[in-house]
């Protein structure tokens, strides 16, 4: 059978192209001409001329000459600054020739999606390192009915539209319309249903083709493929997800804290599946899990990507998470481990300078390996408590571990009147939330002294509420945001709060 033959294929393969890139390593610089090979691609687009790339390749040093002579800047800035002119279909504006795709970010409630530029050259990275990613699986030793089967990737609408200029969709999508032939029969759930732009529509498909699929592997957002998961247990009156799936041995995930989600994967899996870790965003693909020692992510070099790290901290950010005007921004030779750090890229599609959100750290810097922490908007900071997602998520394993509950989903909000932190937790548990809330209180007094300091002095106990955990989903889908890449928002904005009380008022 054609399956049989590309599984076999690919697992002689695999292992030389894994030890290609265990070779390959890591070269001295390599960091810098990424940077290099950015300025030198674009010196003639109009982004370039005005900001002197030229001038910039011939400095003594190119690094700290582009950093002065280039600003940071967010997705809004940039979008009125220099995307919004590209996408009129202005040729050689950010980057060489014109811009022929947009993916669609699938940003949180109540926010409008993002259109991020997709190049050639970036599609090119992309495919470059999940090849990269595919070829680490050799250090698994994974089986030989593993490399038989299909990878399911649980995504969004495959289908893009048509405007004057280009096409715009999801990622997934523009990167489907360039997939190797040879890869398309490794791949479910197929055209028509990823073609499917309801949720709830290509949720039932799959279901409905689940017993017709050998899956061996596994990728996408947790809180939806876990859901698919359970839908077909349920649905075929299953133990386990591996009645149906038996050679199903990995599960690459990304996007939040897999932490919370693990027991109800330990629940769905009949037997052990390894867990992967991958960054995968629409501005670039830019990490991924090498190995299954350690949770660090190790950073692409050579993809096409220069990174830059703001420490995120008061001196450089406000109250509101926004950029001070007078910041400092390290490159990869002067981080620290353990530290936050606010994520700036410049890309082979024509993004400069751009601080994607997300807030990282360093767990091994030698290495450069990475975790995710949070966003930049989503933590708390009501007087001066500096909440990040990374202590909110660490005091809710504490407290899931110690009563032996499941907290999947969680949202919290701050309310200026009454000075409170208002706790909303997903869970099909029963909950005692006055122990729960005191605990989360307690914990987040130990592993963040501002807060213990704001708590003593102005800050109010906090309040929660347990919810089912289908609540969370239906809140999504009355917004009109459930999808397989949608993540539900951690922390609230001033409308996001609105929308949501007034949805559980109305329950």
């Amino acid at each position: 059978m054609p399956m049989q033959i590309i599984g076999t294929f690919l697992k002689k393969t695999n292992g030389l192209v894994y030890r290609r890139v265990q070779k390959k390593g890591a070269k001295k610089g390599e960091w810098t001409d990424d940077l290099i090979n950015l300025l030198k691609t674009a010196n003639s687009t109009t982004f370039g001329v005005r900001h002197r790339f030229v001038d910039i390749l011939k400095s003594e040093d190119p690094v700290k000459s582009y950093q002065t002579n280039v600003p940071i800047t967010d997705y809004d800035e940039f979008y009125e600054k220099w995307l919004k002119a590209g996408m009129v279909g202005l040729k050689d504006h950010t980057w060489p020739g014109r811009i022929g795709h947009y993916a669609l970010s699938s940003g949180t409630t109540g926010s409008p999606s993002k259109r991020i530029p997709i190049t050639k050259q970036m599609i090119r990275s992309f495919q470059k390192s999940s090849v990269g990613q595919l070829a680490m699986l050799h250090e698994l030793n994974l089986s030989n009915k593993f490399y038989g089967g299909h990878l399911l990737a649980v995504g969004g609408s495959s289908r893009l539209t048509k405007k004057v200029q280009y096409l715009e969709g999801d990622l997934s999508g523009i990167l489907k319309k360039y997939s190797s032939f040879i890869v398309t029969p490794l791949t479910k759930p197929g055209n028509k249903i990823t073609k499917e732009s309801s949720w709830k529509v290509k949720l039932d498909m799959m279901v409905e083709k689940a017993p017709e699929w050998n899956i061996s592997i596994i990728a996408g957002v947790p809180s939806w493929c876990i859901l698919l998961m359970e839908r077909i247990v349920d649905q075929y009156n299953l133990k386990n997800i591996h009645e149906i799936w038996p050679n199903l041995e990995v599960y690459v995930h990304g996007g939040v804290f897999i932490e919370p989600y693990t027991s109800r994967l330990e629940k769905i899996f009949g037997k052990k599946v390894i867990l992967l870790d991958t960054y995968l965003a629409s501005e670039g693909y830019f990490a991924f899990q090498h190995t299954t020692s350690g949770k660090g992510m190790k950073l692409l070099l050579n993809a096409g990507v220069f990174y830059e790290f703001v420490p995120f901290n008061s001196n450089y950010f406000d109250e509101n998470g926004s950029l001070k005007d007078d910041y400092l921004a390290l490159t990869l030779n002067e981080v620290m481990p353990s530290v936050n750090y606010a994520l700036v890229v410049s890309t082979n599609a024509g993004l400069w300078r751009y601080m994607i959100g997300d807030l990282v750290q360093f767990t091994d810097v030698e290495q450069r390996e990475i975790i995710l922490t949070g966003r930049i908007k989503q933590y708390l900071s009501l007087c001066g408590e500096h909440l990040s997602l990374d202590n909110i998520n660490q005091a809710l394993s504490f407290v899931c571990k110690k009563s032996n509950i499941e907290i999947t989903e969680f949202t919290i909000y701050v309310n200026e009147e009454t000075m409170r932190h208002h706790w909303f937790l997903g869970t099909n548990s029963e909950i005692d939330t006055k122990k729960i809330i005191e605990e989360i209180d307690q914990k987040l007094f130990e592993i963040n002294d501002d807060y213990k300091c704001a708590r003593s002095i102005n800050l109010k106990n906090p309040s929660l509420m347990a919810l089912p955990v289908e609540k969370f989903y239906q809140f999504l889908e009355s917004k009109g945001k459930s999808g397989a890449q949608i993540k539900f928002p951690r922390v609230l904005n001033k409308e996001q709060s609105i929308d949501w009380l007034n949805f559980i008022e109305n329950l």
